[in-house]
């Protein structure tokens, strides 16, 4: 092998490295991290780990007392979605370094991350999926 294709190998197989070393940096990161949120009406507080999993859920001030089923069930959901979100925004934000071009001679490129696959309706805005999702959660609530 030429001396120049060593050291092409060889820079390679650095870079792939150093972009190990990152993700587990990432992943170590992410792994203790939480997202909590409120309800608007405040009657929720949601809190979801790096997966997007249901952590705890509070009732703060006790104001699910004065609510209704179907209204209760719209605030949890409207709490879990929103701190769904947040910590899907938290993971792309840690990984986003990742997906860029490192523009060094070796030619690798940056990763391909299909965040629409991976975090499905998380990443819907603030009047996008929770809506949706409080207001399918209410239809089957009055639907029984």
């Amino acid at each position: 092998m030429s001396e120049s294709m060593e050291k092409k190998l060889a820079d390679a197989m650095a870079e792939l490295t150093a972009v190990q070393e990152a993700v587990a940096r990432a992943e170590s990161e992410l792994s203790q991290a939480s997202a909590t949120s409120r309800s608007r009406d405040r009657a929720v507080e949601a809190t979801v780990g790096p997966q997007g999993e249901l952590t705890a859920l509070k009732f703060p001030d006790n104001k699910y007392r004065n609510m209704t089923g179907p209204q209760l069930a719209a605030s949890v959901m409207e709490a879990v979605q929103e701190g769904r979100a947040e910590m899907a925004r938290r993971v792309m934000d840690v990984f986003e370094p990742l997906t860029q071009t490192s523009g060094r001679p070796t030619g690798l490129r940056g990763m391909d991350i299909d965040w629409d696959r991976a975090f499905g309706s998380a990443l819907d805005g603030p009047d996008g999926g929770r809506r949706r999702s409080a207001a399918r959660l209410h239809d089957e609530i009055h639907e029984d």
